[in-house]
């Protein structure tokens, strides 16, 4: 429990976020990265805080942006396209392979477990392919340091440079951890995948303060850009809550419980319906605009908002 009191609900209207914040991340100066980053975060804070379901796709979706980023840093061909396939297709017991496990690992950023550092030297290595150790002794360091002794963002971008000091496959850990931090740092329950869809392939030459001001200045249009996607899913799931559907059934309400927390569903059968009856909802909510398919393709389709 954070000593910061949540939310259980979004504000009615949610807040509008400043020109003067939008037009002061992206810049080089170190004092201006720092100060419109921290602008950003303080706009995104109550969002953050919130415990309504739609942060939880709210969460995956910047997961899967922050996993496809990674991928195409590593030179990987997996895009959100593939990354989504990967994990939503797959059937219960299956490897998901080393893109759906990087997908598994950024999603699991965005669960409360992931302020649990005593698991870190455990769980993560895995998720990114990784031996345990020497990664293991720095996040079991990393664990026991006290982050109020630092400012959030300089603490969390000095440990991103640690983990990088490993080699260009410790890309993802090092941004994993460098949200997971910030998180702590600012008194979240749950982190907010941010910063590695946003720094620029260029800054990982970069050190000391350049090399802040470019984590700085990624952290600030991660906030902005995670800003505008909550408001345009809280549109969308405030549609399809208000949606009145005629005798939609227990699978149904289920389904669109699930469409609420969910980056992307199949079209699958449920305790009292079939496939076909499954198909037939979602084609419905998608010709109503409630929902979008996500693929393209006319079989193994996925949905979500």
């Amino acid at each position: 429990m954070s000593r910061a009191a949540k939310s259980p609900l979004p504000p009615p209207n949610s807040p509008a976020l400043p020109r003067w914040v939008r037009q002061g991340t992206g810049r080089d100066d170190v004092e201006t990265a720092m100060f419109s980053a921290g602008a950003a975060l303080a706009v995104l804070d109550p969002i953050a805080r919130s415990e309504d379901p739609v942060g939880t796709l709210w969460r995956k979706r910047l997961a899967l942006s922050s996993a496809a980023a990674i991928s195409q840093l590593e030179g990987r061909r997996e895009g959100e396209a593939q990354l989504r396939d990967a994990f939503a297709l797959r059937k219960p017991g299956d490897d998901p392979g080393p893109a759906g496990r990087m997908l598994i690992g950024w999603r699991a950023l965005g669960e409360t477990r992931a302020l649990r550092s005593v698991d870190w030297a455990a769980r993560l290595p895995g998720f990114f392919d990784l031996p345990p150790e020497p990664i293991g002794a720095i996040l079991r360091d990393h664990s026991a340091r006290f982050v109020g002794r630092t400012p959030p963002l300089r603490f969390a971008t000095e440990a991103a440079r640690e983990v990088l000091a490993l080699g260009p496959d410790h890309r993802g850990l090092a941004f994993w951890l460098a949200d997971a931090l910030l998180a702590r740092a600012l008194c979240w329950d749950r982190p907010v995948p941010l910063i590695a869809s946003h720094l620029p392939r260029a800054a990982f030459r970069l050190e000391g303060e350049a090399w802040l001001a470019a984590c700085a200045s990624a952290w600030g249009r991660g906030a902005v850009a995670a800003f505008d996607l909550h408001i345009d899913l809280t549109r969308r799931a405030d549609a399809l809550r208000a949606a009145h559907l005629r005798r939609p059934g227990k699978d149904a309400a289920a389904i669109i419980a699930a469409l609420l927390t969910e980056d992307a569903l199949a079209p699958q059968a449920g305790a009292g319906a079939s496939d076909r009856a499954a198909r037939r909802l979602f084609d419905r909510l998608t010709s109503l605009g409630l929902v979008r398919e996500l693929t393209g393709r006319p079989t193994f389709r996925l949905y979500g908002l």
